[in-house]
């Protein structure tokens, strides 16, 4: 609908009330009536939201979701669809079987989603009829810079685990890191939900400490990277519980002073982005560029080890860790981009 600006003054009436009068145009367009009821929210110091009860109604409803699964509906499909509906951020999601029951497969995949997947969802009912899953935390007691300073955090412990696990040979601390990712990808899913909320509402969007939009898509690039970085963790530790030993001192050492550049690099992106920092951003990216004089060192010792099998795994854990270094790269872009405009006032 075209937006129309109108100005309207303010009037005193009675003892204590004031008054302003409604577009009629709008009223129409609605079919509002005398006598029917609005609701009035305040958002922020100087906005104030007029919606008519009826929609208000409507709004109340849009947060249930009812999800119909098949009898022979795949466990994998049904989860990604209840994933869908957390991004969506509806507060209740009734998944019911279109025929006379779910199947113990099915409830199981869905309460394990629950479970290790979707941060704050609770399972408030449960039988073969169906399953009731409620979202209750509170959208600002974990802001998007809480939980992904938290997603951070994890994403750079599984990397340092899976290299000791390495040179442990420590096979159980290889499989922690695997488990640790689910964690990962949950604070990863709990920040993308709370950024699609805050596309949705300018309220929400301030309350978050976001300025715009573009704001809510450069952190969602930014969550990307941290999955992934978690994810090449997890393929170093799967190195290690398929070939079950280490490999030589040497060229693990080297892999370790990569790990340490990567994580500085990773660090110094992300700090950035928590200041809005487009200088330090810049600094990131000249910093990345030095990746090459790591890989260099690491493929020099490779040159020297006459066992192929042993070769392929450590130039195999050095790709992995070099991609770390590449996606904070990408972050402190992303940085750029999302500070620029900030930059050119200043110089104005």
């Amino acid at each position: 609908m075209e937006q129309r600006e109108e100005t309207r003054r303010i009037q005193f009436t009675g003892k204590s009330s004031y008054i302003v009068s409604l577009p009629k145009q709008w009223i129409t367009e609605l079919g509002l009536k005398q006598g029917d009821q609005i609701t009035i929210t305040r958002e922020g110091k100087s906005t104030l939201k007029i919606i008519p009860a009826k929609e208000q109604t409507k709004m109340a409803q849009g947060e249930e979701a009812v999800l119909e699964i098949a009898r022979d509906e795949d466990n994998s499909a049904i989860v990604r669809k209840l994933v869908s509906l957390y991004f969506l951020g509806y507060k209740t999601i009734q998944i019911k079987p279109k025929g006379d029951r779910l199947q113990p497969g099915q409830r199981n995949a869905i309460k394990s989603a629950v479970k290790g997947m979707l941060m704050g969802a609770e399972i408030i009912s449960d039988s073969i009829d169906g399953i009731t899953i409620q979202v209750l935390v509170n959208l600002l007691e974990l802001t998007v810079d809480g939980a992904f300073k938290r997603m951070l955090h994890l994403a750079k412990s599984m990397l340092k685990d899976s290299l000791l696990a390495v040179r442990e040979a420590n096979l159980e601390l290889a499989k922690e890191v695997i488990d640790s990712d689910d964690e990962v990808d949950r604070f990863g899913f709990y920040i993308v939900r709370q950024l699609k909320i805050a596309i949705q509402n300018e309220y929400m969007l301030r309350e978050m400490g976001f300025t715009n939009a573009r704001q809510c898509l450069g952190y969602r690039l930014v969550v990307k990277n941290i999955e992934r970085t978690g994810d090449h963790a997890v393929l170093i530790a799967k190195d290690l519980l398929e070939f079950k030993e280490s490999v030589r001192k040497d060229a693990l050492d080297k892999i370790e002073d990569l790990t340490d550049f990567a994580i500085s690099v990773l660090d110094q992106a992300c700090l950035a982005l928590f200041k809005e920092d487009f200088a330090q951003a810049e600094k990131a990216i000249e910093k990345a560029l030095e990746l090459h004089k790591y890989e260099k060192k690491i493929i020099e010792s490779v040159k020297s080890i006459k066992d192929e099998e042993e070769a392929y795994r450590i130039r195999r854990m050095a790709e992995n860790i070099a991609r770390i270094a590449e996606y904070a790269s990408d972050i402190a872009e992303i940085v750029l981009n999302m500070n620029i405009e900030k930059l050119l006032k200043k110089r104005q």
